[in-house]
């Protein structure tokens, strides 16, 4: 078991937690580990799924029966059972119960209206791993072959756990969200989903490469965003020289689950797949830490004469990723771009090189020194290291 980052055990003290996330990004370990007093009602357990079915108060009168001081309470899949949140408001609003309620999806709560505790309940999100929290046991290459699920991450056979995940989950389990019944174009649409991942968005293009409508399309990536199994990455429109594209890219929420579904052959060094991989992977660690507190916001931007820059964190600092030891000129082009008409700008490269350096004033920094500023919140503050 591997320390997480996101610690419920401190956010709880403030208030009750919705803790949205994938299948098999660890939401019940995590709880276990950070709450071991907790009481717990695992809604995949048959039969407490349907005593709880038959009479939902029954909930309330268990906790109520329990003597001072109530433990915090603990609902796994709560979307299975949205029937409950009427008894879990009540008990917040008047006995004073915390709550960590889990899920998959919280578009099945959405769609069906039901009571979301008015604000009463903090949503937070778990992601794969990251790299600090995998410290010495962090290899990259597995990360973008197989990608960061921690089941799978470990697994003596990471390839036949990924078939099944895609297989089993993603296409059965999310098609049965209630959008679509047709598997097979569902199916299709991952794969194209997933060969089009970092790209930005064009529905009509998918459309015809999945051989589904454009609309269907629309709410297909819908049920990718809800169940987070999707991100969007919307477009910084923070210049007025370079007129900005305004369009979102795409990326699915696993390196190793974008390459299975785009059937790809492993990444090496060598390949033309592993620089969109490794940027992919740069996306992930920088997206969980958006939602662990790091930063607040996320974007990227190109200009419509063709300047880009991979990421723009927190409306102050700029980064692109190369996956090379060597920078060329025309890889700073799009962070020079964005420093003419903002100068306060911090500007990086996330490189595959050994050492940190100045290159016209833009730091060129390796990729293990990056995620490690990253994590210790010190991007923004650290000098360049010369040597």
């Amino acid at each position: 078991m591997y320390r997480r980052i996101l610690h419920l055990d401190e956010n709880i003290k403030e208030k009750s937690i919705f803790l949205f996330g994938p299948r098999q990004t660890g939401k019940s370990t995590l709880v276990r580990a950070g709450l071991p007093d907790a009481r717990v009602y695992n809604l995949l357990d048959v039969g407490l799924y349907r005593t709880l079915g038959a009479d939902p108060t029954r909930i309330k009168k268990e906790i109520l029966s329990i003597p001072h001081p109530k433990p915090v309470v603990v609902i796994d899949e709560i979307q299975m059972l949205p029937e409950l949140l009427n008894e879990v408001h009540l008990l917040i609003e008047e006995h004073g119960i915390r709550f960590v309620l889990t899920g998959s999806s919280a578009r099945s709560l959405k769609r069906k209206g039901v009571n979301l505790l008015g604000g009463r309940a903090r949503s937070m999100n778990l992601h794969p791993l990251v790299s600090a929290e995998l410290g010495e046991s962090f290899d990259l290459m597995r990360a973008l072959n197989h990608g960061l699920l921690p089941a799978i991450y470990d697994s003596h056979n990471p390839d036949g756990d990924l078939n099944d995940y895609a297989g089993v989950y993603l296409r059965e389990e999310i098609a049965a969200e209630g959008v679509t019944r047709n598997i097979p174009a569902f199916s299709r649409f991952l794969e194209v989903a997933a060969i089009s991942n970092g790209q930005i968005l064009n529905h009509t293009n998918i459309a015809s490469d999945a051989e589904v409508k454009r609309t269907t399309v629309i709410d297909y990536y819908q049920v990718l965003l809800d169940t987070l199994l999707g991100f969007e990455l919307p477009a910084w429109k923070g210049t007025k020289k370079r007129k900005p594209i305004t369009t979102s890219k795409f990326y699915l929420f696993d390196p190793g689950v974008a390459r299975h579904l785009a059937g790809r052959e492993k990444y090496t060094q060598k390949n033309a797949g592993f620089g969109a991989a490794f940027e992919h992977f740069i996306f992930h660690e920088l997206r969980s830490a958006c939602d662990y507190g790091y930063r607040s916001t996320l974007h990227y931007w190109r200009s419509t004469s063709g300047f880009e820059v991979d990421f723009i964190l927190d409306g102050s600092l700029a980064i692109e990723v190369k996956a090379a030891s060597t920078i060329r000129a025309d890889d700073l082009k799009g962070l020079k771009a964005i420093r003419e008409e903002h100068p306060g700008f911090k500007l990086i490269v996330v490189a595959m090189n050994d050492r940190e350096y100045l290159e016209d004033g833009i730091s060129i920094i390796p990729w293990k020194i990056f995620l490690q500023k990253l994590w210790n919140r010190t991007l923004f503050t650290d000098d360049v290291i010369l040597g």
